[in-house]
């Protein structure tokens, strides 16, 4: 494990939308927990927190039955970057997973969908990031079903990225192996924050919010780009997942009104406590992937990934497999 003095340097303020895609699981690490409760107070503070973002639809009551019955399920997580979640303005979805969970072989996969990714909604050619932006969460789940061939059977979360820092820092911070050696930049660091850090290849490092925060925003300086970004955000999440066995004691009322203002869904209580009590080994042994695309340009919509149709067969292929019972 390595400690380090963080450097310190002027900075220029950041982008905000790099550090959507950890924020998504570092919430549904938190939710999941909800049916495990730590005293009668706690679950009150948790379930009022959870009617809260709950927003019901036609899955919702398959879902049940399909967690009940402690069989394969998948979800579709959503990462937007325009404000708190009751905003008038929806903005785009810059993060998408399809994140697939099987009890049975205890096994997690989380396949990451470029934000670029090209697409066709109601007959009009996009940026997959948009499919939201252009009706709501069931355009968005409709345009990665199409896609990939698939059907999504849980549901999904919406999650706005504010509170990154918080939701690692209430787990008590990640361990994170570094896939490679790099020192962060003005933009990968918090607003508020003056902090540099510099990571070496193979070594191990505890991360509080504002470190993870940076280690998982670093695009110029990785040769795979905006991939290498998602491999590392990734790595993130799979620290909270696995540190959030331990967290009982972090439902603080700051934390769950981080949750309240950032998140919505369509998964019911029951299947978030059937999630707990019955997926957890499941959520230990999380297998990451990403479509790869080609880069062109494509008018006014610009710079596009397009996915070429044994990409496109191959994610199809992993996602039926771990969805087969």
């Amino acid at each position: 494990m390595v400690t380090r003095k963080e450097t310190r340097q002027a900075r220029n303020k950041p982008k905000k939308s790099h550090k959507v895609r950890t924020t998504i699981l570092v919430i549904l690490g938190l939710l999941i927990l909800a049916g495990v409760g730590t005293g009668a107070f706690a679950y009150y503070k948790m379930n009022r927190t959870i009617t809260k973002i709950q927003n019901p639809s036609k899955l919702t009551k398959k879902a049940d039955e399909i967690t009940a019955a402690k069989k394969p399920v998948s979800y579709l997580l959503l990462g937007t970057d325009t404000g708190e979640l009751g905003r008038d303005y929806k903005g785009r979805t810059d993060s998408l997973i399809v994140m697939t969970v099987n009890p049975k072989n205890k096994t997690t996969t989380m396949t990451s969908i470029a934000r670029d990714t090209l697409v066709t909604v109601g007959g009009q050619q996009m940026k997959i990031n948009a499919a939201y932006a252009y009706g709501n969460a069931d355009s968005a789940q409709e345009a990665v079903e199409n896609l990939l061939n698939i059907k999504i059977n849980g549901g999904y979360v919406l999650i706005n990225m504010g509170g990154l820092v918080k939701m690692v820092d209430a787990v008590g911070g990640v361990d994170v192996k570094s896939p490679l050696t790099f020192t962060t930049e003005g933009d990968d660091t918090q607003a508020d924050s003056k902090s540099q850090y510099s990571f070496n290849e193979g070594q191990t490092y505890h991360m509080d919010g504002n470190e993870a925060l940076a280690f998982s925003r670093m695009r110029h300086s990785d040769p795979n780009g905006d991939y290498g970004r998602q491999m590392r955000q990734q790595l993130i999440i799979q620290a909270v997942l696995k540190n959030s066995a331990n967290i009982g004691t972090v439902f603080n009322d700051s934390l769950l009104n981080t949750l309240s203002n950032n998140v919505q869904t369509d998964i019911s209580t029951a299947s978030m406590r059937n999630l707990a009590l019955s997926y957890r080994s499941a959520f230990g042994n999380i297998q990451q992937d990403q479509m790869r695309g080609t880069t062109q340009s494509m008018g006014n919509l610009g710079s596009v990934e397009v996915m070429s149709p044994s990409e496109i067969t191959r994610v199809h292929n992993i996602i039926s497999q771990q969805m087969s019972e």
